[in-house]
């Protein structure tokens, strides 16, 4: 019998395939614009695409797992990332890198809906507050390797190198979800019970949204335009892209301690606010000052708190026979913003001149979450009552989560 630890691994290299892809074309930025002929706000709009999917996928994601059943829906996501990259791999021409963007980020937009669901069935009522904190760095994580690799690769071999390194990083995750992972022999589903939202819930559901969004816009416009921008200031690409990976590698650390920092002190809301806000003024600080190293590493430390609290808002407002439908609502909200951020600081820098103009507009989007996070507050205190449920395990899930946090 298969171990959850070994559930927990499959999903984890999987779900870090898809940071790997979706942070290629920003990994490699500066050959891509010379390669292509693009500017810096075509590499941003490219950028954007992987998510624009998301969108429309995310809300109808779970049903799509539940007609055709989780592991043959991600298998299948994971064969659509594999078809966009090779099809990105074929040709130079501007409309196949779009074609094969978008189909990547379909497939990576059902594996991302499925496997936090995936895991929880595995690890609910059990450690679920470690294993969700494992699985998130998975992203980061994705990222930072991308990082480090793909602009050495693109330098020293060329452009159809990285995207075959992102084909490889694919299959291992194909592989390893084919061959290790098998569904739990009970889940925690709801069977039979279909709840509704009501219109305040929706609202609050969609502030966390948002301010889920906004944080990860303010985190994307730092690894991706962050190299773009050191490279202006005169570093290699290489160099540029491993600086700028330390954040992702730091930040792997930062999160799970920030939540249970949060769970700890329940103080939640305020670790949000004060981070959000340093972590907007270090970003500002980034493309202001000549002393690189201390800022990227003040920046990974910080960067990663706020995410345990961020997350467990959802889980304040929704019972889990709403959930499924909540949840498709938070992250449609979530996938449009990211389709929109890179697209606008890409536009930005070309309109400034320079990829500073990139993180600016992420410091923004970090101030603006705090501000959200009190709508949140205003629509959560018309309203809100305690969340009961008739199960143990949910009611464990929801206190391991961070509902108690604000």
């Amino acid at each position: 019998m298969r171990s959850r630890w070994t559930i927990l691994a499959a999903l984890f290299v999987a779900r870090a395939a898809i940071a790997f892809q979706a942070q290629s074309v920003a990994a490699i930025a500066p050959q891509l614009s010379q390669s292509l002929g693009a500017s810096l706000a075509d590499v941003g709009v490219l950028i954007g695409l992987y998510f624009a999917p998301g969108a429309m996928l995310a809300l109808p994601g779970g049903a799509i797992g539940r007609r055709y059943g989780d592991k043959v829906t991600v298998l299948a996501g994971l064969l659509m990332m594999l078809a966009g990259e090779l099809l990105m791999t074929s040709s130079t021409s501007w409309t196949v890198q779009i074609a094969g963007r978008l189909t990547a980020g379909m497939g990576g937009v059902l594996l991302n809906v499925l496997m936090t669901k995936m895991l929880a069935d595995w690890f609910a009522g059990r450690e679920i507050a470690t294993a969700m904190a494992i699985f998130i760095n998975s992203w980061p994580a994705g990222i930072a390797v991308a990082l480090m690799l793909l602009p050495a690769i693109g330098t020293t071999i060329g452009l159809y190198a990285v995207n075959l390194a992102v084909a490889g990083a694919i299959v291992i995750g194909l592989g390893l979800i084919a061959l290790a992972y098998r569904a739990p022999d009970a889940t925690l589903a709801v069977e039979g019970e279909r709840g509704s939202l009501t219109a305040d819930t929706i609202c609050a559901v969609i502030a966390a949204g948002l301010i889920w969004c906004l944080y990860n816009i303010g985190f994307a416009m730092i690894f991706s335009f962050g190299p773009s921008m050191l490279v202006e200031q005169g570093w290699s690409s290489a160099a540029a892209g491993s600086t700028i990976s330390i954040v992702l590698w730091l930040a792997a650390l930062s999160v799970p301690f920030g939540g249970f920092l949060a769970d700890r002190t329940k103080r939640g809301e305020a670790i949000l606010v004060t981070c959000c806000i340093a972590f907007a003024l270090l970003t500002l600080l980034l493309s202001r000052s000549g002393t690189v190293l201390p800022i990227v590493v003040a920046l990974g430390i910080v960067c990663g708190l706020p995410a345990g609290a961020i997350m467990s808002l959802p889980a304040r407002v929704l019972e889990q026979k709403t959930r499924p439908i909540g949840m498709g609502i938070f992250y449609t909200v979530f996938y449009a913003g990211l389709l929109a951020g890179p697209a606008i600081g890409g536009k930005l820098s070309t309109s400034v001149g320079s990829a500073s103009a990139a993180l600016d507009f992420g410091a923004a989007a970090l101030l603006a979450c705090p501000v959200v996070l009190w709508l949140f507050r205003r629509i959560v205190a018309g309203w809100y009552r305690p969340v009961t449920s008739s199960m143990p395990d949910e009611k464990l899930e929801m206190e391991c989560l961070g509902t108690g946090s604000s």
